[in-house]
């Protein structure tokens, strides 16, 4: 029987506390006012690594961090595990601010991957870190067009250490069913995310941080963040709360929260792992418009995600990662469309978690040192590694140092809102029903370029 829920196989691997004999005590709640020099909203990734940079940086700083639920409970804790190089909006940055300045955003994400497995390795974080790389796939003829232009491209940016396969390099990869050609980068590593952000969480305390679980911010404003249990003031307020932002007062509209499911499959035998010829653990991706991600987890099952139902009207959000049992189907047949072999694969756990999507499909990070309010996020599903560079630039912001990161195109950039309520809903859903129908378009009829169909919904959507 699937476990549906549980908000995720990360959890139910790994328990609420690292070492699995005894639960992890929950951290204090906020009783009362208080006061520091940085709050912070959110205890995912974002908000824990820039209050490790801060105290690292600055030892002296009083951070505190703010969370509504547990650390991790959101995406955070639900994602496919890639830490990768991959950023939201590069292209747009290219057309704002000239291909120089977007390449030098593709070269730091590069080095973000490094960094993230350096801290791990210097805090003693054991995050089933595994340097794969990233294996781009290519199934139909379309999506063969669309991952060579891909390829060209991410040459442009400076990833010369990229690697272009035929059809028989790519099943000496991993041996996808109907596969025509993919692209392999080395900037990209498979992670249990739980495991980093506990340990991440952790390491925060060590240095100092207080972080308040099981209190939810309800407001905003310059110089404070207001809560039921009191107000902690600060100069500086950071808002950290990827697909959660629109529970704050005043941001329904600032970022959608796209919702994005996963399956996992029970162990599989050192006999099938031969068959998949999926041997050093590269992360699986596709080109698919409606595509999919994938990992071969460190206790050798495969986990793979993808959209179900995308958006849920008035940018609400689960509460436990329990998905829709159409999706489990779903990412089930797309699992053994991949790898037939493994048709009738026990499928032991099921979840969903929402990212943040700004309008224009665009990551950005920002501080107004007027206010003291800042943000980072919208990183569209690529946040395992994008949350770090954030944090990294986030911290050079409130410290009012110019250096290299806070230079890059993604900063301060300000997009317009989303559509209000029922057009949201509509749209959304519009949007993917017409990926998924490219997508079909494209396996039907065999046809070398992308349906005009795509085309549209790109334009629609703000991707394009």
């Amino acid at each position: 029987m699937t476990i549906n829920g549980g908000i995720s196989f990360w959890y139910a691997t790994t328990g609420p506390h690292p070492d699995t004999t005894r639960p992890r005590p929950p951290r204090t709640p906020l009783t009362t006012d208080a006061t520091a020099d940085v709050a912070i909203v959110g205890g995912g990734y974002t908000g824990l690594w820039t209050a490790y940079y801060l105290k690292r940086t600055a030892p002296d700083l009083r951070v505190t961090v703010l969370e509504q639920k547990f650390c991790g409970y959101g995406a955070s804790g639900r994602n496919g595990g890639w830490l990768y190089n991959g950023i939201a909006g590069r292209d747009r940055y290219a057309a704002l601010h000239g291909h120089e300045a977007a390449q030098r955003l593709q070269h730091a994400m590069n080095d973000t991957v490094t960094e993230v497995i350096d801290v791990a390795t210097a805090e003693s974080i054991d995050a089933d870190i595994h340097r794969g790389g990233v294996l781009e796939i290519a199934r139909t003829p379309a999506q063969l067009t669309r991952l060579k232009a891909f390829h060209t491209a991410e040459l442009s940016f400076g990833e010369t250490d990229r690697e272009l396969y035929d059809a028989t390099g790519t099943r000496n990869r991993i041996d996808v069913a109907d596969a025509l050609g993919s692209s392999w980068t080395p900037h990209g590593a498979r992670i249990h995310p739980l495991k980093l952000l506990h340990g991440l969480a952790d390491a925060c305390e060590r240095l100092g941080v207080v972080i308040h679980e099981s209190t939810p911010v309800t407001e905003i404003a310059p110089r404070r963040a207001v809560t039921p249990y009191g107000t902690v003031r600060a100069p500086y307020v950071l808002r950290c709360t990827e697909g959660f932002t629109a529970s704050l007062k005043g941001q329904k509209r600032t970022w959608l929260p796209m919702n994005s499911s996963m399956i996992v499959t029970a162990p599989l035998p050192p006999s099938v792992w031969s068959q998949l010829n999926w041997s050093d653990a590269p992360l699986l991706g596709d080109m698919a418009h409606a595509y999919m991600y994938a990992q071969r987890t460190a206790d050798d099952r495969i986990a793979i995600g993808g959209r179900g139902i995308p958006y849920r009207f008035g940018s609400r959000t689960d509460n436990d990662g329990r998905t829709q049992p159409a999706t489990i189907t779903a990412l089930t047949t797309l699992l053994t469309t991949f790898f037939p072999v493994l048709t009738g694969t026990e499928i032991t756990h099921a979840w969903s978690g929402v990212l943040g999507v700004p309008r224009d499909w665009c990551a950005t990070v920002t501080l107004d040192a007027t206010t003291g309010l800042g943000w980072a996020g919208g990183y569209v599903g690529s946040g395992v590694a994008t949350a770090n560079l954030a944090a990294r630039t986030l911290r050079d912001l409130v410290l009012g140092e110019s250096t290299a990161l806070t230079t890059l195109p993604w900063v301060h950039h300000r997009v317009r809102r989303w559509e209000p309520e029922p057009f949201r809903w509509l749209g959304v859903h519009a949007l993917y029903a017409a990926y998924r129908e490219a997508d079909r378009r494209e396996t039907r009829t065999h046809t070398p370029k992308t349906t005009p169909l795509a085309h549209l919904a790109n334009h629609i959507s703000g991707r394009s």
